[in-house]
């Protein structure tokens, strides 16, 4: 737990950011989360986009695609941005980073190449 921890709290340091969980998307576990008092409740919503993690893989299978494929989800809300990340290293496990960030204040490019940081240093 102490490594998911870590990985939250360097999610943080994102401008921008709200908020972040781990997920099991498999067993719809939450397995951490942290967010400012602006944040979303993560708990639900890391349990919620399970389905849609679950979704998109079933849509690239579907269409030929290999699930290796998939590097995140990105969902743009008026004044958020969501982005969901499975973790290559454990997608047979079924393990998602998710971070909600201030749509306004954050640097997306910046985000999605600190995040792939983050999945690669994050051992559970």
């Amino acid at each position: 737990m102490d490594h998911v921890q870590q990985a939250l709290a360097e999610m943080m340091k994102i401008k921008g950011a709200l908020g972040a969980a781990v997920v099991d998307y498999v067993s719809r576990v939450t397995l951490g989360t942290i967010g400012t008092e602006t944040a979303p409740d993560l708990g639900k919503a890391g349990e919620v986009d399970t389905d849609v993690i679950r979704a998109k893989l079933h849509a690239l299978s579907v269409l030929g695609y290999s699930p290796d494929d998939l590097e995140d989800i990105l969902v743009t809300l008026t004044d958020e941005v969501h982005l969901i990340k499975p973790l290559a290293q454990r997608r047979q496990q079924g393990v998602f980073i998710y971070l909600v960030m201030d749509r306004h204040r954050a640097p997306l490019a910046v985000a999605r190449a600190r995040l792939h940081e983050i999945e690669r240093d994050l051992e559970l």
